[in-house]
């Protein structure tokens, strides 16, 4: 009886090691929240690393729609209607894409909040398209950041960061 209750212990340890494992993602899932422009803006997003490699114009390829996160696409939500880049966005659960540039970047709100990466996205569904700076940094971010700020909000991602304007 002792064996047989030692194995079952041993069994339901190796179970429960076995599934927080399974449970601890390359890539977790982060939200970032705050107001802008009188508004609750939140962001849910997928954290990928760097992890040693080139992310810009290598792992994410320049000029391309990109999920701008990991895993499920990226939702932007905004409790009220807002502007972005001084154009109009309702309120509303957007799905958000990046087409990254060097020194100018493309964010994209589309109206199919739940999606699987960018592998279905359609053009057709965008809601807002607007054109944002971004550019090289000094500091390294290792995970992908999104940071809502009273006036915008700003993502980072290796040693690039791209800012996005929010008024009412």
């Amino acid at each position: 009886m002792k064996l047989k209750n030692a194995i079952l212990t041993f069994a339901m340890m190796a179970f429960v090691a076995f599934s927080v494992t399974a449970q601890e993602k390359a890539s977790p899932a982060k939200k970032a929240e705050g107001t802008a422009a009188g508004s609750k803006i939140t962001i849910n997003y997928s954290s990928p690393a760097v992890k040693g490699r080139v992310i810009w114009g290598d792992l994410v390829p320049l000029g391309q729609v990109w999920r701008a996160g990991a895993d499920e696409a990226t939702t932007f939500t905004t409790s009220k209607d807002i502007t972005v880049q001084g154009q109009k966005l309702p309120a509303g659960t957007y799905s958000f894409f990046i087409i990254p540039g060097e020194t100018e970047s493309t964010f994209i709100f589309n109206k199919v909040a739940k999606q699987w990466g960018a592998y279905d996205y359609d053009a057709k569904q965008d809601a807002l398209r607007v054109s944002v700076p971004s550019q090289q940094t000094s500091t390294m971010e290792e995970r992908l950041v999104y940071e809502v700020k009273p006036d915008g909000f700003e993502v980072r991602w290796e040693y690039a960061k791209a800012t996005a304007k929010i008024g009412s």
